[in-house]
């Protein structure tokens, strides 16, 4: 069965979600755009796109039944709402709101309706998280204790209405969103407490560096870090279990996994070892007979993965992969975070 789609919002994700929705979704085709930017329609315009001329114009629109919203933050709530009490099934980029209450406004209106709702969490999709997945859940390393994951960058300010408390901009809103639902979707336990380091290094009204730490009720931390002024990289991945550890350096996926063997017992020496911070016994390197080295596993992501788990949602052949009470999770640690900032300390919780 074909859907025709359209896209709320023309700018950079907009026009992202129309190229790659035309060029690889088979049973989706888009039809036009909503955008009140004159250079937005423009574009649309010359590349075959129809340019409605209000919202009324597509919520009236029968041919279509499927609508991502791709616009600044603050604009999500209102959007969602009137699209799916229109009938229309709806997709919105994230972060789907400003905070929780608007978000379970939206699922409220969609259980009204019966319609589809689903957040853009693309990045559940993205090849060193699902290498990180497959690892630790399917043995390649067993009872995780740390796990570090980090986005760096280097050109400084936040970009366009990113920058702009208002429109929803800041970090947080921004990459701590994926970061956060990559790691609800990795340990299945609550959030049991967040402490949360938010830096304005560049911009007055939101940040652009941060740094969130969470404690899982099974005893796992994780901590996000993003930052926009990082010349020296750590590791975009960093798992410590509690038999082995995992790395994966960059968007490259280059990484390895450092095992402890099973058959293989470390004897201790009553010795001291001197190395170069001095003579030590704790610190000493592990023999590398106890150890192995393993290459990550081979693994096959494709972000369009998502839009065909929502066309096959809307055919009645599928269960929803991202489901609005996973972002309405997302969205309570998000406010968490935010009270941990303006507390100065961490915050127990429950999530």
């Amino acid at each position: 069965m074909e859907h025709k789609m359209a896209i709320i919002g023309y700018g950079g994700m907009g026009s992202w979600h129309a190229e790659n929705v035309s060029s690889r979704i088979d049973n989706i085709s888009v039809k036009g755009i909503f955008d009140i930017q004159k250079n937005a329609q423009e574009k649309a315009q010359s590349q075959g796109l129809y340019i409605y001329k209000s919202l009324e114009e597509l919520l009236a629109d029968t041919e279509i039944d499927l609508v991502t919203i791709a616009t600044p933050n603050d604009s999500h709530k209102a959007y969602a709402i009137s699209l799916l009490e229109a009938g229309k099934n709806v997709i919105c980029e994230k972060p789907v709101t400003m905070n929780v209450a608007e978000l379970e406004e939206i699922i409220a209106a969609a259980k009204k309706s019966g319609k589809v709702f689903s957040v853009h969490q693309n990045r559940r999709w993205d090849k060193d998280f699902v290498i990180i997945k497959t690892i630790l859940n399917q043995g390649g390393l067993n009872n995780p204790y740390f796990i570090e994951s980090r986005v760096q960058g280097s050109r400084g300010a936040m970009h366009g209405w990113r920058g702009h408390k208002i429109n929803g901009g800041g970090m947080v809103l921004d990459w701590g969103v994926h970061l956060l639902d990559q790691f609800l979707n990795l340990i299945d336990s609550p959030v049991v407490s967040v402490l949360a380091h938010l830096f304005n290094l560049y911009s007055d009204e939101v940040e652009d560096n941060i740094k969130i730490l969470l404690r899982f009720e099974n005893g796992v931390s994780a901590l996000c870090e993003m930052s926009t002024n990082c010349l020296i990289n750590n590791p975009r991945w960093h798992v410590s279990c509690i038999d082995g550890t995992a790395v994966i350096e960059d968007w490259s996926c280059a990484g390895k996994i450092v095992k402890l063997k099973s058959d293989s017992q470390m004897n201790w020496s009553e010795d001291i070892v001197y190395t170069e911070a001095g003579p030590t016994r704790t610190m000493a390197p592990r023999p590398e007979y106890t150890t192995e080295v393993l290459a990550l596993p081979e693994v096959t992501t494709d972000w369009s993965d998502y839009y065909k788990n929502i066309v096959n949602v809307i055919d009645g052949l599928e269960e929803l992969i991202v489901r609005p009470e996973q972002s309405l999770r997302v969205m309570k640690v998000i406010e968490k975070v935010f009270e941990s900032e303006k507390s100065g300390m961490g915050v127990k919780c429950h999530i």
